[in-house]
């Protein structure tokens, strides 16, 4: 075994290495989680993915993983014989939650191979105001590869840590650029008074909404309120409602709970879709199309989807995914290469429960984060993210990507759901071996007790940093 000091090295003959943090516990010690991230020889991640932590556990490359946290050790595994030619390196740090590393005694870091032969041993003494901490790397050199200990603190958090290695913290899409001016030979005139042709819309919009259903012009302002927060005042994608309909959810539909989900569906896709419809899929036994929700047919849809297909005895998710990719992308079949669009789907999914058909629908989403696709995911019980009404959202400015994440996961924790059912939408969340994470997920209680503007703020979590990142990967144009 090595003692090792800052910027010391040491050569791996193992390729199986196993990273752990310890620390000693007591009553004001700030808890430490064990983090790691693949850099290439820029020295940066190339996208978030990139980065490994308790809510995004497992590399795609399988090189890397976050172990868990048993007591006072948190761990990371690195495989360096399945690293990709352009990861260089990887970092292995950690963030403290409530307080600072010097206020961590007995912080140090124990390498060892998957035997349990201790490799080498990096003890940190030095740690004061930090709240962020690279404990070491290993790092590639030649074909050979190398452990240094590095032991460097970031008073600036988990959030300075993560701008120096190339993770976006704060993932809004920027405002689109102005259009230049219209020559004498443009087709159309743009609308007077500086006016876009989206803003001309949404004002007709609010119009028609006034004329025709004056009960939804409250959502649909309040909606604007949480799309302008984050930018997405004038965005246009495809919006979709995916909804359950087997039979435990007979009492949230017989309640209202479902038609009142609907309508604020409906003002999200009024202020997004270019149609101002929101295409509507059904999920039970089997799978439906159930046709257009509309201003002229919002106030009866419900009762015309219980009429005319009414509640059914299972639930597969697939089926429903199956559809909604067919109608927008002409297959469902798998897919494994990018397929660019101009305007995104966003779909809202509502379950009460567990699927029949988890390898079909983890399938549906993997070949998914292919297209300009997002899932949000809403389960209707308990969960482990469950969310509580009236609480405030998370601030837009952290929205979405990597904080994101990180706020989510260190959110309270909710007690488990009944019999584990909403495990599997957990892990479609956080799923690897995805082009992009193309999916969020949240738990209610009760839809109809989330108020409006607190729905609206969860429904744009993450879907704003989902855009920079389809943008950047070619899916969108």
């Amino acid at each position: 075994m090595t003692q090792m000091s800052k910027g010391s090295n040491v050569a791996l003959t193992a390729t199986g290495l196993r990273v752990e943090l310890s620390w000693t516990a007591g009553p004001s010690t700030p808890d430490v989680d064990a983090s790691a991230l693949l850099v290439t020889g820029t020295g940066k991640v190339r996208s978030d993915a990139d980065f490994v932590f308790y809510n995004q556990p497992r590399h795609s490359s399988g090189a890397v993983t976050h172990g868990g946290k048993s007591g006072t050790t948190d761990v990371v595994t690195v495989d360096t014989s399945r690293l990709e030619p352009a990861v260089d390196k990887v970092v292995v740090a950690a963030s403290a939650d409530g307080g600072t590393f010097g206020q961590v005694p007995g912080l140090h870091l124990r390498l060892t191979d998957t035997s349990g032969a201790e490799l080498a041993r990096f003890d940190i003494t030095d740690a004061t105001t930090e709240t962020a901490f690279v404990f070491g790397e290993v790092y590639r050199r030649g074909t050979d590869w190398k452990f240094r200990a590095v032991g460097q603190g970031y008073a600036t958090g988990l959030a300075g840590l993560a701008t120096d290695y190339g993770i976006s913290v704060d993932d809004d899409p920027a405002p689109a650029p102005a259009a230049p001016a219209a020559g004498p030979a443009a087709p159309a005139a743009a609308p007077a008074s500086g006016v876009s042709l989206k803003k001309q819309k949404l004002v007709d919009m609010e119009k028609k909404v006034a004329a025709r259903a004056p009960a939804l012009l409250d959502l649909t302002k309040k909606a604007s309120i949480s799309l302008e927060k984050r930018g997405l005042g004038e965005h246009t994608a495809k919006v979709a409602l995916c909804l359950d309909i087997s039979g435990s959810m007979n009492r949230l539909y017989r309640n209202g709970s479902i038609q009142k989900l609907v309508e604020r569906v409906l003002a999200l896709g009024l202020r997004f879709d270019d149609d101002g419809e929101v295409d509507v899929f059904l999920f039970g036994k089997e799978g439906h199309t159930a046709g257009p929700l509309t201003l002229d047919n919002h106030a009866a849809y419900v009762q015309d989807v219980l009429s005319t297909h009414g509640l059914e005895p299972a639930t597969y998710y697939g089926k429903a995914m199956a559809l909604l990719r067919e109608h927008y992308f002409g297959a469902s079949t798998p897919r494994r290469e990018p397929l660019r669009n101009d305007i995104p789907v966003y779909v809202m999914f509502v379950t009460d429960g567990q699927t029949f058909d988890e390898d079909g629908a983890r399938e549906q989403v993997v070949s998914s984060s292919y297209e300009p696709l997002f899932w949000q995911f809403m389960a209707i019980g308990q969960s482990s993210r469950s969310v509580t009404p009236g609480r405030p959202a998370a601030p837009p400015a952290k929205s979405g990507g990597f904080m994101g994440k990180l706020r989510q996961a260190a959110a309270p924790q909710a007690p488990a759901g009944r019999g584990g059912e909403f495990r599997f939408l957990e892990e479609l969340d956080d799923m690897g071996g995805r082009y992009l994470d193309n999916a969020d997920f949240f738990a209610v209680e009760n839809p109809a007790d989330i108020p409006d503007d607190q729905l609206f703020d969860l429904l744009m979590t993450e879907y704003p940093g989902w855009l920079t990142q389809a943008r950047a990967k070619g899916l969108l144009g």
